[in-house]
């Protein structure tokens, strides 16, 4: 098993959830985040006046999939998060990590049954 690490724009949210589900993958936790990558913030203007943004909004995404799905899983995220064209500084990354165990706590399943 893997443990799939997104973190895409907060307007990117609903269409990777939808693609998502339509992949087959309908269980995923959802957070909000703050950082920056190589934007490094964002300089806005309010009334006049300049402030930079140092952290900007990010949503992460973690899901657990089996071995066998996971490059269906990064396809479906890249597919759905990426902006138009080539996509853009700041639509986010996909971190992969090895998950060794998964224990559902209301029952006692534990492993790939778990997920």
């Amino acid at each position: 098993m893997k443990l799939l690490f997104a973190v895409i724009q907060p307007t990117k949210l609903h269409t990777v959830r939808e693609a998502l589900k339509q992949s087959g993958f309908d269980r995923l936790t959802v957070c909000d985040a703050q950082g920056y990558g190589r934007q490094r913030g964002q300089t806005e203007t309010y009334r006049g006046h300049q402030y930079h943004l140092n952290l900007l909004r990010k949503v992460c995404l973690e899901i657990v999939v089996h071995d066998d799905a996971v490059e269906k899983a990064i396809d479906t995220i890249q597919r759905s998060a990426r902006s138009v064209g080539d996509g853009n500084i700041g639509d986010g990354k996909i971190f992969v990590m090895p998950l060794d165990d998964t224990i559902r706590i209301g029952q006692t399943v534990r492993g790939p049954e778990a997920v």
